[in-house]
């Protein structure tokens, strides 16, 4: 058929599957290309989170390193830890010869004792004792005061603490002035005992050719606190001073004292003979010297099978005591918490046996031989050896025993925190004293076998085998 029209509309026809797979093709590269796209998109948006969670991390690390976080505090907490693996029995055992030596011109002085400053203890084995001290509020603190000849422990006072001291070796000369301006002097040789009341000012001098030594007994627990009258002279202002004490040459004289570099607690000037001339060492009546005074070494001594026992303390009953000794006693019960003084003695293998104080810390020292100790406590039992020079410490209620290991007797200067009366109960003493019964029922023995404790007529506080 010649007719274009129609040859057009043939061949329209003819084309029409041609045109539905072309759009069938289009379609499926569409939607393939969609597919892709949403894979790229899906990878993208992976990527960004991905990205903004590791940015999110860092910026944490940042942060927490740049800010003040928990090194510090783990340094410090390493501490209490070093303290934890401190052996126990330094909670009661202090080695002061090895503790620092404070050096002045006419002496020296050691301590065993409380610091605020942790920086102030030369090892944590020191440390331990101290913080155990303070801890038991023992009211106790113990100073060695090493005197040369002719040396003077400056006058001074305690803010806080009595103070008791036991001469061990030499001769001093002591001074002491009340609150009623009343000066009190005397003199002490070895195994007696001196005591001033807190607040008090007092001094003491060598008078002797060889070195002074004094065990002191302070009745504190925290750091002791003292000043000395020189101290207090050149921080007070000249015109203040020069008011006060009214000099010739008024404010011009007191300009002419001058601080020394070194400190003076223990003084000696190397140019004494000039500086003195006419010294005189007076006795007070016995009267006031039997205030701060006690003659231990002459004193009642309690004997036991194993030892002796001697004792500078208030005595509720003193009908045995001297009209000197009644006047040491009254006036140390007049004190808050004033301190009893007591000698032991153990001979050789003899046992202080295990006892207890119902009102007092102790503290002790030893002068002379060697011994181990045991403490008995809510812990657990701790033993430990002691020498020369040693400082044990035994918290209230407290059991302890002391068992003498040497040849040479062992003897000790022990305080007690008591102005009162000490009260203590020995092992043996309550081990009879409790029914035979409830012994059985607690020991899961036969009544009758407690019968083999015996009980002897000496007291055993200090036995022998």
């Amino acid at each position: 058929m010649d007719n274009s029209a129609f040859e057009m509309h043939d061949d329209a026809t003819q084309n029409v599957p041609c045109v539905g797979k072309m759009n069938t093709v289009s379609r499926m590269e569409k939607k393939r290309q969609w597919s892709l796209m949403r894979i790229f998109l899906v990878c993208l948006l992976a990527c960004t989170v991905t990205t903004a969670v590791g940015v999110l991390i860092l910026s944490l690390v940042y942060t927490n390193n740049s800010q003040p976080h928990s090194e510090p505090k783990l340094q410090a907490t390493t501490i209490p830890i070093l303290q934890r693996a401190v052996d126990p029995k330094f909670k009661f055992l202090n080695h002061l010869p090895k503790s620092k030596v404070f050096e002045f011109p006419g002496g020296a002085i050691q301590w065993a004792r409380y610091r605020n400053n942790a920086k102030d203890y030369l090892s944590i084995e020191e440390e331990a004792f101290g913080s155990s001290l303070n801890s038991q509020r023992s009211q106790m603190t113990l100073g060695t005061l090493r005197i040369k000849s002719n040396g003077l422990r400056a006058p001074h006072w305690h803010f806080n603490a009595n103070e008791h001291g036991y001469l061990v070796q030499g001769t001093a000369w002591i001074g002491v002035v009340d609150d009623g301006h009343v000066v009190t002097t005397f003199n002490v040789t070895a195994g007696q005992v001196i005591f001033f009341p807190k607040n008090t000012l007092h001094w003491i001098k060598n008078v002797g050719d060889e070195d002074c030594f004094f065990l002191l007994f302070f009745s504190t627990h925290d750091e002791l606190q003292t000043l000395d009258v020189d101290d207090v002279f050149f921080s007070t202002p000249e015109d203040i001073a020069s008011r006060s004490l009214k000099p010739e040459g008024g404010i011009n004289f007191i300009r002419t004292f001058h601080k020394q570099k070194e400190d003076q607690g223990v003084n000696l000037p190397p140019n004494l003979v000039e500086l003195v001339t006419n010294a005189s060492y007076a006795q007070s009546p016995d009267s006031l010297v039997w205030k701060y005074f006690y003659d231990l070494k002459g004193s009642k001594e309690y004997r036991f099978p194993g030892g002796t026992i001697q004792l500078a303390q208030y005595w509720k009953n003193g009908s045995g005591l001297s009209t000197n000794e009644k006047i040491f006693s009254e006036f140390l019960n007049q004190h808050q918490n004033a301190l009893t003084l007591s000698t032991l003695r153990i001979y050789n293998n003899g046992l202080r046996q295990p006892h207890f104080h119902l009102n007092a810390n102790e503290m002790g020292y030893v002068i002379s031989g060697c011994a181990k100790v045991g403490i008995i406590n809510t812990q657990g039992t701790t033993e430990f050896n002691i020498h020369i020079g040693d400082v044990i410490f035994f918290p209230i209620g407290t059991q302890h025993y002391i068992k003498s290991a040497c040849d040479e007797d062992l003897f000790f200067i022990l305080a007690f925190s008591t102005g009162d009366q000490l009260q203590t109960l020995d092992m043996d003493d309550y081990f009879q004293a409790t029914a035979d019964h409830i012994l059985a029922q607690l020991f899961f023995k036969k009544q009758s076998e407690f019968k083999k404790v015996p009980k002897f007529k000496d007291d055993q506080a200090i036995n022998l085998p």
